[in-house]
């Protein structure tokens, strides 16, 4: 092999990442991979279980065995305690990313047990067996920035023309990692992935286990597959790309999110993985600036369909949503100065119009 001396042996890590047929851990393993790395990826396509058809992701799942080299995929369901045990024992990976989650707190409240099931104990036996087959492997764990449940919409805030925002110069930057999580409604989803979070960070503190939490925004990107109850950035654009209804609920659709591109966290992630820190949390997500309303996100979407979006407005907004949250990322860009936002927004959003039409046109 050339630039391999003789006698020596070229190292492959393995990355085990669960959830890989979904959008940020199919992000993470063409990432990696792309870097060198053994790719291991853990789905059992459990999304279509909670969405139905319209959140299937085999396509997924068939597009990264055909994208990358020696893809190995496990069928295996993380509530399985066993399975997920022997799983790591055999590959023993060098790192481990956990994607996998039931992700919508609307569809949480219906089946309560699948949800706490997957997000809280799927996340508890994953945890003890990297402790037993690989504690020194990094492990970085996608949370939520549900986990402060409705603890951001007691922060000050004055209301635009088109959007909600904080009025404390506290928040200037975005919700910071220091804002309690404690006496706020979760949704079940929240609740169980507060579990989830809080595991992460005991498993690193109490064991000295390289681990971390990133608290999530709207995570989105081009392979998404958005649903009404998850993936609002996708969701929208493909309504606004076949003429449906989109429902807005409450706060007169003036209600900020911050978007990041599935690239970019994955780059956070490789970056976590090569220098670790013990328990670690971190509010990933756009930032201010990579931040919008329904109502601009709506626009935003028209300038490259050339269509108005059809929308109905709800007064009732869901239980525990946030009125306005964008993430400070202060403490992410100070303890990895090499990385930083690399997709702006608008440019999330034209990528995402244009898999949509490609997927859309590739259906006839």
């Amino acid at each position: 092999m050339a630039g391999i001396r003789t006698g020596q042996l070229k190292t492959v890590k393995n990355l085990l990442v669960t959830g890989s047929s979904g959008l940020i851990g199919s992000e993470v393993c063409l990432h990696f991979a792309a870097a060198g790395w053994k790719i291991h990826g853990v789905d059992n396509n459990q999304r279509a279980v909670f969405f139905g058809p319209q959140g299937d992701t085999r396509w997924n799942q068939q597009r990264l065995a055909s994208a990358i080299q020696n893809f190995e995929h496990h069928e295996v369901d993380i509530r399985n305690r066993d399975g997920v045990l022997q799983l790591i024992k055999s590959v023993k990976p060098d790192a481990i990313v956990h994607t996998a989650a039931q992700p919508s707190h609307d569809r949480a409240a219906a089946i309560p047990f699948d949800d706490f099931d997957t997000n809280a104990v799927g996340t508890l036996n994953l945890l003890e067996a990297a402790r037993q087959a690989c504690p020194e492997s990094p492990f970085a764990h996608m949370s939520t920035n549900k986990v402060y449940g409705d603890r951001p919409n007691t922060i000050a805030r004055k209301e635009l023309d088109t959007r909600w925002d904080y009025d404390d110069p506290t928040y200037a930057n975005g919700v910071p990692e220091t804002l309690s999580i404690d006496q706020s409604k979760h949704s079940l989803f929240g609740a169980s992935k507060v579990a989830a979070d809080v595991m992460v960070q005991e498993y690193g503190r109490y064991f000295n286990m390289p681990t971390c939490c990133l608290r999530g925004g709207c995570l989105t990107g081009p392979n998404h597959s958005g649903v009404e109850l998850h993936g609002f950035l996708s969701y929208l654009v493909k309504c606004n790309l076949e003429g449906r209804e989109y429902k807005v609920f409450g706060y007169k659709g003036k209600q900020v999110r911050d978007n990041i591109h599935s690239e970019d966290v994955a780059r956070f992630i490789h970056a976590f993985i090569e220098t670790p820190r013990v328990a670690e949390v971190y509010n990933i997500g756009g930032g201010k600036d990579n931040s919008c309303s329904i109502l601009e996100a709506f626009e935003i979407a028209s300038q490259f369909s050339n269509r108005k979006q059809v929308y109905t407005y709800v007064d009732d907004n869901r239980i525990g949503d946030h009125i306005c949250y964008y993430s400070d990322l202060s403490k992410m860009r100070s303890h990895y100065p090499g990385w930083n936002i690399s997709v702006s927004l608008t440019e999330t959003i034209e990528q995402i119009v244009s898999a949509w039409k490609q997927r859309t046109a590739a259906e006839f």
